[in-house]
């Protein structure tokens, strides 16, 4: 197996689990700062979607980080299976649950006119495209890990 830009234990590798890290943890923080999110289902999908997505890709980055600390391949077909089944459930539960908060927050907030503070509709807005960008970078990483699978 070839090493490329995001396989586990290189710096790349290491830098796409953060960024799905802190992307799902600002969506969390910017979405658990509003004083009535657990109003909407939506929204608390959102939050466990979000909190699986930081557990799952810190528990990876600390990988990839002892992985690099000892110059260690993580290339293992038993490894890689696991991090593509993690990698994909956690990508459509984040991709499910930024969709789901997208339309409430355009349905109430744009359609109906229901933004009533301005701030907090920003958060609830800025939430969501955490999530977004946070399954952007989860859908990247599960791709790679699917071609590691199959090139392996």
């Amino acid at each position: 197996m070839r090493d490329f830009a995001g396989t586990p234990g290189t710096l790349t590798g290491l830098a796409l689990r953060l960024s799905q890290c802190v992307f799902a943890a600002g969506s969390i923080t910017a979405m658990t700062t509003t004083t009535s999110f657990f109003d909407f289902t939506a929204f608390c999908y959102l939050i466990a979607s979000m909190g699986l997505q930081v557990i799952w890709s810190f528990g990876l980055a600390l990988l990839d980080v002892y992985a690099l600390v000892k110059k260690k391949a993580l290339h293992n077909t038993v490894l890689l299976s696991l991090f593509v089944v993690g990698d994909w459930v956690t990508a459509i539960l984040s991709l499910a649950a930024a969709s789901a908060s997208a339309g409430i927050t355009v349905l109430y907030f744009h359609d109906l006119g229901n933004c009533g503070f301005v701030g907090e509709c920003q958060r609830y807005q800025m939430s969501v495209a955490l999530a977004f960008f946070s399954w952007i970078t989860i859908a990247v990483s599960s791709l790679i890990m699917l071609w590691l699978l199959a090139a392996g």
